[in-house]
C-alpha cells in the first residue's frame, strides 16, 4: 500500500499535467473500483479546471473550479499514468494492461492522465462543495505540519500501552505513515517497536519527530519505495528501497555504527515489523 512518500511523489509528477488545467474529456470505464464510482463523475469532471492538486495522508485531492474535490486513493496496485506529447515521448510499460485503465482524463492542453488499477483496491470519489468526507474526517496532523510537534506527540502517547509501532500507524495520531517508514524511523531513533508508546520519554519523542520527518524527506527525494507496484507518474521506479536500514532486511547486520546486532522480524497487529533488538530499546 503506498505511503506518504509514494503518494507525494505521484502528486509532484502530476502537477505540471493537471494543476491549472481544464479537463476537456473524462471517461469512466467501469462502475466501481473498491467502492462504486459516483454516477455523475463524468458530468462533474468534464469542463472543470483543477485549481489545486493536494495530498492529505495517503490520498490525492484535485480541487475543481466549479466547487468540490476529486478524491483518489491508489490502493495496492493503482497507478497514475501520464501521456503528454508536448513534454516528450511517452512509452507505456507493456506490462501495464489497458484493460485496467478505469478512469481517463484528457486536458485541453493535450495531457492524458489515466488511473490504472489491476487489483481494483483503489478508489475515486467526489467531495461535494461544502461537505466533508468520512475517509478524511478522522485524520491527525501531517508529519510536516507545524502541529506535529514533540509536545503534541507526547500528549498523544501519554498513558497508552499500545506498542509505539502501532500507535504511529494510527492515522488519528499522525496521517500518512505506514509500515515501511515507521520501521525506518524507529530504527533511526533507536526505539524498540514493541515499547509502549506511553513509556517513551520526552527527549526520545522529540528525536523521533525529527527522524520521522527526515526519513520521509529522504524517501520523497528518492521517489518513494518500489517493492511491487509503485511507479512514479513518469513511469520510473522509486529508489528508497535501496536505502532501507531495517525494512525487509531480516537477518542482515544492523547498519548502526558500532552495533553488532542483526535485523529481526516480528509480527505486530498483523504486519511485519523489522528492528534491531541490540540497539533499539
Amino acid at each position: 500500500m503506498p505511503e506518504l512518500p509514494e503518494v507525494e511523489t505521484v502528486r509532484r509528477g502530476l502537477l505540471p499535467h493537471l494543476e491549472g488545467q481544464r479537463i476537456a474529456r473524462a471517461e469512466v470505464r467501469r462502475p466501481d473500483l473498491r467502492w462504486p464510482l459516483p454516477v455523475d463523475l463524468v458530468q462533474v469532471l468534464t469542463g472543470a479546471m483543477v485549481t489545486a492538486l493536494r495530498r492529505r495522508s495517503k490520498y490525492l485531492l484535485a480541487d475543481l473550479d466549479r466547487g468540490g474535490t476529486l478524491l483518489m486513493h491508489l490502493g495496492m496496485s493503482g497507478r497514475m499514468l501520464v501521456q503528454d506529447a508536448s513534454l516528450g515521448d511517452f512509452h507505456r510499460d507493456p506490462a501495464i494492461l489497458p484493460r485496467h485503465d478505469h478512469v481517463v482524463l484528457t486536458t485541453e492542453a493535450g495531457s492524458t492522465i489515466t488511473f490504472n488499477d489491476a487489483r481494483r483496491f483503489g478508489m475515486v470519489d467526489l467531495i461535494r462543495e461544502g461537505s466533508a468526507h468520512p475517509l478524511l474526517d478522522h485524520l491527525g496532523p501531517e508529519p510536516f505540519d507545524g502541529a506535529f510537534t514533540p509536545a503534541y506527540l507526547a500528549a498523544a502517547f501519554a498513558g497508552r500501552r499500545v506498542p509505539v509501532k502501532q500507535a504511529l500507524l494510527d492515522q488519528r495520531i499522525v496521517a500518512g505513515l505506514g509500515n515501511i517508514y515507521v520501521s525506518e524511523a524507529l530504527h533511526r531513533a533507536g526505539i524498540d517497536p514493541r515499547r509502549a508508546a506511553g513509556r517513551i520519554g520526552a527527549a526520545r519523542i522529540a528525536a523521533l519527530v525529527g527522524h520521522i520527518r527526515d526519513v520521509l524527506t529522504d524517501a520523497i527525494a528518492a521517489g518513494g519505495s518500489s517493492l511491487r507496484d509503485h511507479r512514479q507518474a513518469s513511469g520510473e521506479l522509486g529508489y528508497f528501497q535501496h536505502s532501507f536500514r531495517v525494512y525487509d532486511r531480516e537477518g542482515a547486520p544492523c547498519p548502526t555504527p558500532g552495533c553488532s546486532g542483526s535485523i529481526r522480524r516480528i509480527v505486530q497487529g498483523g504486519r511485519s515489523s523489522f528492528f534491531c533488538p541490540a540497539c533499539q530499546r
